[in-house]
Formats: structure tokens, C-alpha cells, sequence
């Protein structure tokens, strides 16, 4: 059992690596940084030439009151982490999905966070 837990992240280790190679966020279009647990979604704007975090959202955080299942709940800390950004004056950012497929929970946060005014 931990042997393949170890080959799962080592996998999502390489892979986000080779994502990280190629996408950089700036100033004008920061990296919109996705994570997930098995209990919550964390997504982040950042900003790597100045190595700041500028918007932070989670699904753990005791601001957010969301139910229902988890894709929901990434769905709605999408639109959070969007409502944020505007706020912040920022329109455009680049997409990190951290080494993790383009489904499900990461999906719907992608999905929620352009429902909410994101280009990406």
C-alpha cells in the first residue's frame, strides 16, 4: 500500500515539474496554483517573479460555508478564488493544475474560477 502511494506521488512529482518548465506567472498574468487533499481544495494566485502569494482560496478555510460534494464545493472555491482576483485587479492568469489531471475536482475548480470572470 505505501509502496504505490509513493509511485502515485512521484508520478504527480514529475509531472508538475514538467509543467513547471514551461508556465511562469508574472506580474500581469500570475499562476493560478490548484492543490487537493482527500478532505479539501486549496487554489492560489501568485505571482513568481516577486515570489508573492496575491489571492488565497480553500475549502477548509472557516470563511467558507460550502456544501454538498466536493466537486461542488471546488466548483464554488472557483468562483471564490475569481470574485478575489477581480477584486485584487487581476483579469488574466495561467493555469496550474500541479501535476493533477484535468478532471473532476480540478476541472470544476478551472470551470467555476471562469464562471467567475477568469480568463485562462
Amino acid at each position: 500500500m505505501i509502496i504505490m502511494a509513493g509511485k502515485k506521488l512521484s508520478r504527480r512529482e514529475r509531472i508538475k515539474r514538467g509543467i513547471r518548465k514551461r508556465l511562469s506567472g508574472s506580474t500581469e498574468r500570475p499562476r493560478l496554483s490548484v492543490y487537493r487533499s482527500n478532505k479539501g481544495i486549496y487554489a492560489q494566485v501568485i505571482d513568481d517573479i516577486n515570489g508573492k502569494t496575491l489571492v488565497a482560496a480553500s475549502s477548509l478555510s472557516k470563511d467558507f460555508s460550502g456544501s454538498g460534494n466536493k466537486i461542488e464545493q471546488s466548483k464554488a472555491i472557483g468562483k471564490i478564488i475569481a470574485e478575489k482576483a477581480i477584486a485584487a485587479g487581476i483579469n488574466n492568469v495561467v493555469f496550474d493544475r500541479n501535476g493533477y489531471l484535468y478532471h473532476g475536482r480540478v476541472k470544476s475548480l478551472a470551470e467555476g474560477a471562469r464562471e467567475g470572470g477568469l480568463n485562462f
